[in-house]
């Protein structure tokens, strides 16, 4: 099911219960404009609202880049435009925060170049998979600017803070191995099992409880955010669970020795 316009810059389409994101600017090695970040968001909102998706997964149409970064072009204007510049940054700023918080986990499948703001977009996702090859850099420095705050925050939650400021202090790019090891990237597959890791990983993600994965969505950005404790909300929660569907059908597939088949859908 094709929900926009595959000439776009970014469109998305579903699946067998798997929304797609696809960033399509090849020529231009997905380099991000205004425009495109704010498409992402839409994208996102519309396949979050979704029913039938289960799990979103962001991609590009080539696999010389995720997304090479920001448009060049763009930058040029935001240095003569004010205006212009404030609406770019509420754009990006909105791209990501959509991925982060999404309703439903986000993969996002990389390949060749994910730099600056492509690599932005990507460790706002929930899991990132990425392909032998691939080249990750954050590079403000590079350009005399400074790295968002938000973003900043996420990169050390990922990479602990040494490792950011080795990235943003140099500017320089890392492979995908270094990318694992330091915790930038969750798996490293070659190029040609890049399709099928990412396909496994969200058949494993659709076919469990999406009660239970929303819930523990919900307290992963709780803790990100600062809670360090239960509240009444997620007291609440925890109890309110034990009484749903997927409880009981959870308890008896276990006692039964068989898979589950999981009832909850929003």
């Amino acid at each position: 099911m094709d929900v926009m316009d595959k000439n776009s810059h970014v469109y998305c389409f579903i699946g067998d219960q798997i929304g797609h994101i696809m960033l399509n600017r090849p020529l231009k090695y997905n380099a991000m404009s205004c425009a495109m970040w704010q498409a992402v968001a839409s994208a996102v909102a519309l396949l979050d609202a979704d029913p039938s998706v289960r799990v979103i997964v962001l991609k590009s149409v080539s696999d010389k880049a995720f997304s090479a970064g920001a448009d060049i072009g763009e930058l040029s204007r935001a240095a003569e435009d004010k205006d212009f510049r404030e609406q770019n940054r509420r754009a990006i700023r909105h791209a990501q925060r959509s991925l982060a918080r999404a309703k439903k986990p986000t993969i996002a499948a990389i390949q060749g170049a994910c730099i600056g703001g492509g690599c932005g977009l990507a460790i706002h996702c929930d899991i990132r998979i990425a392909a032998h090859g691939s080249r990750f850099g954050i590079t403000p420095a590079k350009l005399g600017l400074i790295y968002p705050l938000s973003d900043t925050r996420t990169l050390i939650e990922l990479v602990g803070p040494s490792h950011a400021k080795l990235m943003l202090y140099t500017g320089r790019h890392v492979t995908g191995k270094e990318a694992l090891t330091m915790g930038l990237i969750d798996i490293l597959v070659a190029s040609e099992h890049l399709s099928s890791e990412i396909t496994a990983t969200a058949n494993t993600i659709k076919c469990l409880s999406q009660y239970s994965i929303r819930g523990i969505k919900r307290n992963i950005r709780r803790v990100m955010d600062g809670q360090i404790d239960d509240d009444d909300i997620t007291a609440a929660e925890f109890n309110e669970a034990q009484d749903g569907i997927d409880a009981a059908e959870g308890l008896s597939a276990f006692l039964e020795k068989r898979n589950a088949r999981f009832l909850w859908n929003d």
